[in-house]
């Protein structure tokens, strides 16, 4: 496999999210969080890619709480990771070689399947006994 480098991260998130932008289910949930300018989005790709180096390359250059972002997201579903890892799966594969292609998705199956079970699938937790 190719080693992937920063360059690499910045264009997934590039282009994979442009691909969101338009998407007819996940935009809207985006754009109601983010914005619809270019200028709204430009701080949140930059995170992105952060926050992608620390997943891909362990560079400890994201520190956020991608659990919690998600949690204030209005609007956002349990089938919508389906639709998002779709994305992704197919922005990987017309970018990178089939090896980083990958290693990528493979992180996002496992975030994807982190977040969503985090929250939708909670366990119910009784009262305490009085």
């Amino acid at each position: 496999m190719s080693e992937i480098i920063e360059a690499d991260i910045a264009r997934l998130v590039s282009a994979f999210y442009a691909r969101v932008r338009a998407h007819p289910v996940l935009g809207p949930v985006f754009h109601a969080a983010i914005g619809t300018e270019d200028a709204d989005w430009d701080a949140h790709l930059a995170k992105l890619v952060r926050f992608w180096s620390a997943v891909m390359l362990r560079s400890g250059a994201y520190h956020g709480d991608p659990y919690s972002a998600h949690l204030r997201l209005p609007g956002l579903t349990a089938p919508m990771f389906a639709d998002w890892l779709g994305l992704f799966e197919a922005t990987c594969r017309d970018l990178f070689t089939p090896d980083m292609a990958a290693a990528f998705e493979e992180r996002a199956h496992r975030i994807a399947r982190s977040l969503r079970m985090g929250l939708f699938e909670r366990i119910p937790t009784r009262p305490a006994a009085a």
